[in-house]
Order: structure tokens, then sequence, then C-alpha cells
């Protein structure tokens, strides 16, 4: 992982998935990521943002109820 720009691989083990889980995540706009050079890349900071989001968001859910 140079300057924090992964590969489909590299995030997937990061986030503990399988490729296939992570390859379709990214296409579903799910994960932050962009296709250079026919490859997808995203960065560490905005996959540890959006991690951070959506587990907020969660917690906020379970303080309704």
């Amino acid at each position: 992982m140079s300057d924090g720009i992964m590969g489909i691989k590299e995030v997937a083990d990061y986030l503990n998935m399988k490729e296939q889980t992570v390859y379709r995540l990214v296409q579903q706009r799910k994960i932050p990521a962009l296709k250079i050079g026919g490859q997808w890349k995203a960065k560490k900071e905005h996959i540890d943002k959006m991690f951070d989001e959506l587990l907020q968001e969660k917690l906020n859910e379970l303080q309704v109820t």
C-alpha cells in the first residue's frame, strides 16, 4: 500500500472481506473507489471515513429505539 492507495486485494485484506465482495461493493458505489488504468483503487483514509460514518449511523439508530 503506497501513499494509502489500495487495490481491491488490499481493501479486502484491510476489511477482512473476500475480494469478490469488495469488488461488488465498489461497483455498487458502496465503497468509494476510482477505476484507474482498468484497476479499482481506493484511499485508506476514505475507507476509514466511510466506515466511521456508517458506524455512527448505526449507533444513532440504536439510540433512537
